[in-house]
């Protein structure tokens, strides 16, 4: 019974991952670039003076996309070899080209150009996808720049930032990110072809022992799917090293967003942010009131799955003997793909938090004034010390003063009202209003609202401006 509902597939296909990215690590991107680089190895092997014909380019060409997998199908059952068996499905649809197909080439030659290939595609809408992300939090630190909130240190409450500059926190490690990405993409390179153990020995033999010319079917094969240049060495593979990099760089982004869904999840829970929450949403099955940040828990649930991933072509990368073992198949094929696929949907999702974000500057300013009075107690001693007050006997009352209203607060579950025993304590010589001149959140924020708008305009913009426009929006399945 071939029912899809009675086989296992992947909640990256049917929840999380967008078509774009599942089209890039689809069978048909696969077997159609397997036959671009086919294409790409007669036509440089051609140009370097070997006896292929325009003819069978042209019949190669025009059946590129036609992928004819009843015949592949059937031929790897027999021989066991997907490779040969797509060179047989190709050969089948091209008779004029058959025998000119694969020719000294090992099958690395379109496994392994193909796997970087799908790599650097994939790492462009991974990069597309941070920028909109950078872009919505921009937006949005600038137009909460100036919002005082309470800034945390080991989750207690510190001095106070302001609701826009927090959001610069998650936009410098997206930065961070960003540029880790682009490095790697600048330096990622096409295998080319080397043949079985990185020689070049079946290549040296079809151009009669001319190196210039096996040298430049490698130029020639790079610059036809899109390469600046392939690796300079390698065995019969390109080092796994490059897989274990590149998943270094989606960990580092599934962090961050770790990072920012954490944080959201808390300012849920203080009611002073909140994610995107839609009118039919429904939040418990069994509590009608919730309002669950399920959305930035999805995040932080990929985001695990991404960071833990990426041990995975590490621990490859480490155990390929000599010139090549096949132990990094099965493992490279799951955990790469799978790496971007989370990704594409920790960023899915990552895009759409961030567009709707929801602020409750009211909520945001009663925690703010809760806390603010011990916050203010160095600068009123201050103003009562130039009142002529001893600062070391003030100091002690401002202390006794403050435990007294913390235990009201935590024990009989009153207001903190530390700011009435001050103004009533004669000793500060500081009046009612002086006293409250002190409570200004905006007094305590430093330069948080100037760093934020520095921040945008010297590092942030200029990275936006130089990709250009970027709308994406990302409509979540679930």
């Amino acid at each position: 019974m071939n029912d899809i509902k009675n086989k296992y597939v992947s909640p990256l296909s049917t929840r999380y991952a967008s078509d774009e990215m599942q089209y890039l690590f689809s069978e048909n991107k696969k077997f159609k670039t397997w036959r671009k680089l086919w294409i790409a190895l007669a036509k440089a092997e051609q140009k370097l003076g070997l006896n292929i014909t325009d003819e069978q380019i042209k019949e190669l060409e025009d059946n590129a996309d036609n992928i004819n997998y009843d015949v592949a199908e059937a031929q790897e059952k027999i021989v066991r070899h997907d490779v040969m068996a797509h060179v047989h499905a190709y050969g089948k649809l091209c008779p004029k080209a058959a025998g000119i197909i694969h020719l000294g080439a090992t099958s690395c030659y379109v496994g392994d150009n193909t796997d970087i290939i799908i790599m650097r595609d994939a790492a462009k809408v991974i990069q597309k996808k941070l920028l909109a992300v950078i872009k919505n939090l921009s937006s949005f630190a600038d137009e909460y720049k100036s919002l005082p909130c309470l800034a945390y240190t080991h989750l207690q409450p510190a001095q106070l930032t302001t609701v826009g500059k927090r959001a610069t926190l998650w936009i410098n490690e997206l930065l961070m990110d960003l540029e880790e990405l682009e490095h790697r993409l600048s330096l990622l390179k096409l295998l080319g072809s080397k043949g079985t153990t990185g020689t070049q020995a079946s290549f040296m033999e079809l151009f009669d022992g001319d190196e210039e010319k096996v040298k430049l079917l490698e130029k020639y094969i790079a610059e036809e799917v899109g390469f600046a240049e392939c690796v300079p060495v390698s065995g019969q593979t390109y080092s796994r090293k490059v897989d274990a990099y590149m998943l270094s760089v989606l960990s580092g982004i599934a962090q961050s967003a770790y990072k920012f869904s954490n944080d959201l999840r808390i300012l849920q829970s203080f009611e002073e942010m909140e994610e995107p929450f839609e009118s039919k949403q429904i939040g418990s099955s069994a509590m009608p009131y919730k309002r669950n940040p399920m959305r930035s828990e999805r995040i932080s649930a990929l985001a695990r799955y991404v960071i833990t991933d990426s041990l995975n072509p590490a621990l490859t990368a480490g155990t390929q003997w000599f010139e090549r073992t096949l132990d990094d198949s099965a493992n490279k094929r799951i955990a790469v793909s799978e790496a971007f696929l989370a990704v594409d949907a920790i960023l899915n999702i990552y895009i759409n938090v961030s567009d709707g974000l929801v602020v409750y500057p009211k909520i945001v300013e009663r925690r703010v004034m809760e806390k603010l009075p011990y916050m203010a107690t160095e600068t009123i001693l201050m103003k009562s010390v130039e009142k002529g007050a001893n600062r070391q006997e003030q100091h002690e009352r401002l202390r006794v003063h403050s435990h007294a209203a913390a235990a009201k607060v935590r024990l009989e579950g009153g207001i903190n009202d530390l700011i009435d025993r001050i103004a009533a304590d004669d000793s500060f010589m500081l009046t009612r209003e002086e006293i409250d001149e002190c409570l200004s959140p905006e007094l305590f924020t430093g330069r948080s609202a100037n760093q934020t708008t520095e921040f945008l305009n010297n590092d942030v913009y200029p990275v936006l401006a130089k990709y250009g426009d970027i709308d994406i929006k990302a409509e979540l399945k679930v």
